[in-house]
């Protein structure tokens, strides 16, 4: 196992931030930001072929055509483990062992972050793309969703060093980027079509009465009280090319745990009541760190047991990252989920 270039999972930091460790430190978090766990480990270091991008944003025929729809699945957060998303396709029969396509009308959706940490985030990207393409052209789709780490690869690639306010001081995506896990094997391989494509994606969807979002926050609620006017106003932002509005997308979209406490059940109906749906299905979050089960720092504790998603907050939320990060699981599931 060996350490990668990111140092935590979502860490807020930027040139001229104080560290928040440092003895008598004021804490130069935003408010309701919730940082995880420094030091994942990346298992991994080689990166795989990548096959040929393909650029597709097209209804299946099936669905266009209101014909009869497949089994819906979802992915959790993937972040670079290329060679655990295949197999984990591959086992719920929805890939071959070419990583093609194969599971006809079925419909997959992608729950966010693709990169960092892990050793081959532009391979998933391309897979993801692939499939995109193979699941249409079989009358199913293949989907996916804007993760904080999109937002922060996007910034990192469009950016680099240029500084932006923090609300803590001087921070830049690049600084942000390289403590968050990434990779410089990524950036070298990132092209102009995967950062178009990461930038069109949409930020919420609703697919069977499952409201899918990445992050576990209600602040998409800040940007619109449809589904529609979310995405498109998240969109349009990232149309801007501005640093300043791309780094407050990314900061909103680190925060979590909206739905994990007391006023949890709460949130999530607050969120359902407005985008419509019954039950949430997250990422973002590892499940270890919903349950209060991770390890030491120094993973003496050993590996985090996660058997599949974490269902919560009075049933209507459902996480589905299970913290590949720490070698954990790369969930894969069919929804709804079994009684």
């Amino acid at each position: 196992m060996t350490q990668g270039a990111g140092r935590g999972s979502d860490m807020w930091h930027g040139a001229g931030v104080t560290d928040p460790g440092a003895p008598g430190a004021a804490d130069p978090r935003p408010e309701g930001y919730t940082p995880t766990r420094r030091d994942l480990p990346v298992i991994g270091a080689g990166a795989a072929p990548a096959p040929t991008p393909t650029l597709v944003d097209t209804p299946s025929p099936v669905a266009a055509g209101g014909g009869e729809q497949g089994p819906l699945y979802v992915v959790g957060d993937v972040h670079g483990y290329l060679d655990e998303l295949r197999a984990a396709l591959l086992d719920q029969g929805l890939i071959d062992a070419g990583d093609h396509w194969v599971a006809g009308n079925a419909r997959l959706w992608f729950l966010g972050d693709f990169t960092d940490r892990g050793p081959d985030g532009v391979g998933v990207i391309d897979l993801v793309m692939q499939l995109s393409a193979e699941a249409a052209a079989a009358g199913g789709y293949c989907k996916a969703l804007m993760g904080n780490h999109e937002l922060l690869l996007i910034g990192a690639k469009r950016f680099g060093d240029t500084p932006v306010g923090s609300g803590a001081g001087t921070a830049s995506f690049q600084a942000a980027w390289l403590l968050n896990g990434g990779q410089r094997s990524d950036m070298e391989r990132l092209q102009e079509h995967h950062v178009q494509w990461m930038s069109r994606l949409d930020a919420m969807a609703l697919a069977d009465d499952h409201l899918l979002v990445h992050s576990d926050t209600t602040a998409y609620l800040e940007y619109g009280d449809t589904i529609t006017d979310v995405n498109d106003a998240i969109t349009e932002a990232l149309t801007h090319h501005d640093a300043d509005e791309t780094w407050d997308l990314f900061r909103k979209f680190t925060k979590r745990f909206a739905f994990r406490d007391e006023a949890g059940a709460t949130a999530a109906r607050e969120l359902l009541g407005t985008y419509g749906g019954r039950r949430i299905v997250h990422g973002h979050s590892p499940i270890p760190y919903l349950l209060g089960e991770v390890g030491s720092e120094d993973g003496g504790d050993g590996a985090p047991q996660v058997h599949g998603p974490h269902v919560y907050a009075d049933s209507l939320a459902v996480a589905m990252d299970g913290g590949v990060t720490m070698a954990g699981k790369l969930l894969v599931s069919q929804l709804p989920l079994p009684a």
